[in-house]
């Protein structure tokens, strides 16, 4: 049986919701927008890259169950994120790099299947890093609408419970370190230019990019007491040890506490046993 379960959230985002939806924050609620506006690509691309795995290199029946749910976890994540985003647009806020990211994703497409699974392990191990902070630091969602609060402290949960999968996949097909780190800093100047050139968007369509609040949100958030860098910098460079594994920094205990102060909140729309 797999390790993994495919949830969904009990959610309607139809109604919509407010504009500063993080307790009105323009600067976090720009940069979480900013991700999820990648979301749906990217976690197609996760989905393409595992499956396009050579079926002789997944012998284990547990990976195999595991990949399965994976995509299934994937794909509900690009789902509730597609209706999020969805509300953003009819905010006014366009993915202005989603042409580019199209572009990348295609490109991505035709390397060789180790390459384009160093590039998810990559990605993943930042949405398992980011997941974490989540979890790990309730106030940064404090104040949240409530649906969005469950929406992504779902979606950690989810990304903390299948961290290793892409990565088990990578070794699986004979993927080595020096790719997967070379890939690693590649992956990793692109994602934060990338995000933060979609933020400084979102916030210049919200008129906020001269406000001095902004930008006091923006060094509390990234360097005050808790801030996503000190907490980010640690397993960023771990990563790169020769050593690692996602499973190395075993948070299941967050994922389990989540999952049962919110079991009301998602409902399990299946298993798969090998």
């Amino acid at each position: 049986m797999s390790t993994l379960t495919v949830r969904k959230p009990n959610l309607d985002l139809s109604s919509g919701f407010p504009r500063h939806w993080m307790g009105g924050d323009v600067y976090r609620t720009a940069f979480m927008n900013a991700l999820s506006m990648s979301f749906p690509l990217g976690e197609q691309m996760f989905i393409d890259s595992v499956r396009a795995a050579p079926p002789e290199a997944i012998l284990d029946p547990l990976l195999r169950a595991d990949v399965k749910d994976f995509v299934g976890q994937e794909a509900s994540h690009r789902f509730m994120h597609q209706q999020f985003n969805a509300e953003l647009a009819r905010q006014g806020f366009d993915y202005t790099l989603e042409p580019r990211m199209k572009w990348k994703v295609e490109r991505i497409r035709r390397l060789p299947v180790q390459d384009r699974l160093a590039i998810t392990c990559a990605l993943e191990h930042y949405t398992a890093m980011l997941a974490d902070y989540v979890l790990r630091h309730p106030e940064w969602l404090q104040g949240a609408e409530p649906r969005l609060r469950t929406l992504w402290s779902w979606h950690a949960a989810e990304e903390l419970e299948h961290k290793a999968v892409a990565f088990d996949v990578y070794r699986a097909a004979g993927g080595g370190y020096w790719k997967r780190a070379i890939w690693y800093l590649h992956v990793s100047l692109a994602f934060w230019l990338d995000t933060n050139w979609q933020t400084v968007h979102n916030l210049r369509r919200d008129r906020a990019v001269w406000r001095p609040g902004t930008w006091t949100s923006a060094a509390r958030a990234w360097f005050g007491w808790r801030g996503m860098a000190w907490s980010l910098m640690t397993p960023g460079l771990g990563y790169l040890s020769p050593r690692f594994h996602p499973w190395r920094h075993d948070n299941r205990a967050l994922l389990r506490t989540w999952l049962e102060s919110n079991e009301d909140s998602v409902r399990a729309i299946g298993r798969t046993r090998a």
